[in-house]
């Protein structure tokens, strides 16, 4: 009869764990999972976005599952979104069994606590120096190095093109998008075929899938005892020390002075190691460690997030001809014949409200970037325990016709109020809050140059005869699937 009486056990348990000082804990709803497991198999291992999607409609904006041994919440109301992650309690790293293996705390994407807020205001300040500013000679400085590695692409894409069968721009687009995130992050380029940069643009796209692929163990740390998972951890370890080393080389060569000293987040951190030494003040976060894992995670994000938009955006404009058109239309009528600029952003209302709109259709990391709590807290009307991890499901709150009307359709105009360019209150593409992505306005002056730049001077449509596919694939990222674009120039069409 004990199995009988089990489940009325384990309910009279959870009734007395959610009890404090007498008072029963109101948890956010979810769905009942299974032992150990928890609610895992309610998610689609090859596109959990719309798995966890189908689940989360059932509830109002919150909801909460055991992902195996990890408590999670799932926010799919922006209001909620922007209330938790406007609180310090909400700044914590996921409770993930990957990524503090791996990660162990450093870099930015991984850190929390006084480490966290120190290694933010180095990259916020360091951001600025590099010319992250309204006006000024940094500002055209940097508007310079952008440009540079752009106008390589644009010659690239020409001598690529084939008209009739089109080219996959991905490769080209990660080497010279690439080589502007090593510029700015390491103050270094490396040329198409060298052996390092191709390793590294390997383990890059190999990495974030085996990431995606391993993803169980963040929530079964037991796993990791299975040989498969053997494999994938000693991957992903073997790699991460690599590319350290590296790291390491590159570093060592700009402190003995064997290459041109370019201003970057390298000599930034090394001049702030340097001062703090020389001054006998405490060194902090700034160790060997946090550097190599900081510039792993800068350049990570700067190139794999940006890429990926930039690949939606061309797709879905080669599906939608007549959106393209009219970005080309807006820049005649108000550039003329000259060069699109950062100065054109208020002018270019329709090229920016298309890329707002790849943005929102395709959420680049679908589940956004979870959060973990510090201590116990509320939100709503709720209690979210110490520990949790907390999700700002953008997949879901970009695709929910409450937010906006005909979510599956590539309307940009849903973007545009009067002639003005509007972002909606549930458009949340570089998150919001006190982790909100700190390179957020670099990154929309790399999309707007990169993507003004293309349309500006190539028709971009789809290879007669093939069938345009714009689900993708999703990994910790949601990427296209291979596809194959052709890129006339417009003064020879």
């Amino acid at each position: 009869m004990w199995y009988i009486l089990l489940p009325l056990l384990i309910l009279l348990l959870v009734i007395f764990l959610r009890r404090k000082d007498g008072k029963t804990l109101k948890l956010p709803p979810g769905p009942v999972g299974v032992p150990v497991l928890g609610n895992l198999l309610s998610i689609n291992s090859v596109n959990p976005h719309l798995s966890l999607a189908k689940l989360v409609r059932r509830y109002s904006g919150i909801c909460a599952l055991r992902m195996g041994s990890v408590y999670t919440v799932l926010l799919t109301d922006p209001k909620l979104v922007r209330q938790a992650f406007a609180k310090d309690t909400f700044t914590g790293r996921a409770p993930l069994y990957l990524t503090h293996g791996i990660m162990q705390g450093f870099g930015i994407v991984c850190a929390e606590g006084d480490h966290w807020r120190e290694q933010r205001k180095f990259v916020s300040s360091t951001l600025k120096s590099l010319g992250m500013s309204k006006h000024g000679y940094r500002r055209e400085k940097l508007e310079g190095r952008i440009t540079h590695y752009i106008c390589q692409l644009l010659d690239k894409l020409k001598e690529m093109d084939s008209p009739l069968h089109g080219v996959d721009p991905l490769d080209c687009l990660h080497h010279y998008l690439g080589n502007l995130i090593n510029d700015l992050v390491f103050g270094k380029v490396y040329q198409e075929d060298d052996p390092t940069w191709k390793w590294l643009r390997y383990l890059q796209e190999d990495g974030v899938k085996h990431i995606g692929i391993a993803g169980p163990l963040n929530f079964l740390p037991f796993l990791r005892h299975l040989p498969r998972y053997k494999n994938l951890m000693k991957f992903l370890i073997e790699g991460k020390l690599k590319t350290h080393r590296v790291y390491k080389d590159i570093i060592q060569t700009y402190r003995e002075g064997k290459e041109e000293k370019i201003y970057s987040f390298l000599s930034a951190f090394v001049e702030e190691m340097t001062r703090r030494a020389s001054s006998n003040e405490d060194l902090g976060s700034f160790n060997d460690q946090q550097f190599y894992h900081l510039l792993a995670d800068l350049h990570g994000a700067g190139v794999d997030t940006t890429m990926t938009t930039i690949r939606w955006f061309l797709l879905f404009l080669a599906a939608y001809p007549q959106e393209q058109e009219k970005i080309y239309e807006e820049m005649v009528e108000s550039l003329g014949e000259r060069d699109i600029t950062l100065d054109d952003r208020g002018r270019l209302i329709y090229l920016e409200a298309c890329i707002c709109e790849a943005q929102r259709i395709r959420s680049v990391v679908p589940l956004g970037i979870p959060h973990g709590t510090t201590e116990d807290t509320t939100l709503g009307e709720f209690n979210i325990p110490k520990g949790s991890m907390v999700v700002p499901f953008q997949w879901a709150i970009h695709m929910d016709e409450k937010n906006f009307d005909d979510p599956e359709v590539f309307k940009p105009s849903r973007f545009i109020s009067e002639g003005k360019l509007r972002r909606p209150e549930a458009f949340l593409p570089f998150l919001t809050g006190k982790r909100m992505c700190v390179g957020d306005e670099l990154a929309r002056w790399i999309l707007f140059l990169f993507c003004g730049k293309i349309i500006q001077r190539f028709r971009v449509s789809i290879p007669q005869g093939d069938r345009v596919d714009l689900e993708g694939d999703c990994g910790i990222t949601l990427v296209p699937k291979p596809h194959k674009l052709v890129f006339l120039e417009r003064s020879a069409s």
